[in-house]
């Protein structure tokens, strides 16, 4: 099975990430069908994409003729949605970008399967849902495949491939290959809770969290042991604001109950007390900082040795789950790499990061933790302990 430019991409949902996934579908040449379920938000959305055409334009990135071109290519569905799917009676593949909700993923699928070729994929770009779950809904849930974009998908590279248990082999290699047409940079990620990177990024939030709540540092001290020490781009607590408290904590939820409460994964009552405020981060003027008019951001305390420290107990955690995860075959250890410096930017792919620093070291830090706190969300993953014990490094 193949997908070419000949093939009529539909994608279901014209928020942000679907209005994305739809602007590099098009770039890539091929015929786009953008719907969603509210009358009119497709064509706000090719408008806004053609925007975004305008001002490439202007900074000399595409010529005009090849913009122009690009938007053509979309062409907006602006009726609402519903159970009337014959837009997409042409598409080879269709995209849903639409609300992590289970029910309502299926009920769109199970319309898309009764009017679609039986040739044709559909692809979910579920960050928390079980893909498998998605494609019961399906009469023929094997074409269904998962093909998880990060926001925003012109500019972010990366793709997770997440085939279910019953995923055509075809369907998942043929999501591959066209993901690397569109110039994206795809991983191979099982059907598990968060997939690569929503599942192994988890600690760079909650362990921070945790530092905080036991006052070890403040939030911008944290932010800064991460981002000057650290080499990070943004600290735990910006980028929480960034993504929106209520969505972080929605996702860390998700992710506790899909992996049957492990502690590991446990959110805090700081996630859920900002989410019960309404202080979701930018969006909403107030977070873990004050963004509205006037405000002073607080000064970090640039304690090298406390912020070493949070370094070194972060960085351990986000080590330990990027292990466990090649331990427990969620995705290749050159895969767990490229999903976590391409997908959320990580100045090293941790897993070789763990190699600079000693295995051995992260070890007995876990062991440390472990021994400290008493909790099982410290417990070592037993690939590490037999790496060490084997003298073994990744990608020796």
């Amino acid at each position: 099975m193949s997908i070419n430019t000949g093939t009529i991409v539909g994608v279901v949902g014209s928020g942000a990430m679907g209005a994305g996934i739809a602007q590099v579908a098009a770039a890539a040449g091929h015929r786009v069908v953008l719907a969603d379920a509210r009358a009119g938000a497709a064509g706000k959305a090719r408008a806004g994409i053609a925007s975004v055409m305008d001002r490439e334009v202007g900074k000399g990135r595409i010529e005009r003729d090849a913009a122009s071109a690009l938007v053509a290519r979309i062409t907006a569905h602006d009726s609402a949605l519903g159970d009337d799917v014959n837009a997409f009676a042409d598409c080879g593949l269709v995209i849903e970008a639409i609300v992590e909700d289970l029910s309502a993923k299926q009920n769109l699928f199970r319309a898309l399967a009764s009017k679609l070729a039986p040739t044709a994929i559909l692809a979910t770009n579920t960050s928390s849902l079980s893909v498998a779950s998605v494609a019961s809904a399906c009469a023929e849930p094997g074409r269904v495949v998962g093909v998880h974009f990060f926001n925003p998908a012109p500019l972010m590279p990366l793709v997770e491939i997440v085939g279910w248990l019953g995923t055509e082999p075809g369907v998942a290699n043929a999501a591959f290959e066209l993901m690397k047409q569109w110039k994206k940079r795809p991983v191979r990620a099982s059907d598990t809770p968060g997939f690569i990177v929503n599942r192994i990024a988890r600690p760079y939030y909650g362990e921070s969290i945790r530092i905080l709540e036991e006052g070890i540092a403040d939030v911008p001290s944290i932010d800064w042991a991460m981002k000057e020490l650290g080499g990070f781009r943004m600290g735990p607590f910006e980028l929480m604001d960034f993504i929106g408290n209520d969505v972080n904590y929605a996702v860390t939820r998700s992710v506790f109950e899909a992996m049957f409460y492990d502690p590991r994964y446990r959110p805090s009552l700081t996630q859920r007390r900002l989410t019960e405020a309404g202080f979701f981060g930018k969006k909403s003027g107030r977070g873990y900082y004050d963004y509205l008019a006037g405000a002073v951001a607080p000064e970090p305390t640039k304690d090298v040795t406390v912020g070493k420290t949070v370094l070194d107990r972060v960085l351990t955690m986000l080590i330990n789950e990027a292990v466990d995860a090649v331990h427990m075959r969620v995705a290749s250890a050159s895969d767990v790499e490229l999903a976590m410096t391409k997908g959320v930017n990580y100045p090293k792919g941790l897993l070789a990061w763990g190699n600079e620093i000693g295995l051995a070291t992260v070890l007995e830090r876990m062991e440390s933790l472990q021994n400290e706190y008493g909790e099982d969300r410290y417990r070592p993953s037993p690939m590490l302990r037999r790496m060490v014990r084997d003298g073994r490094q990744f990608f020796a």
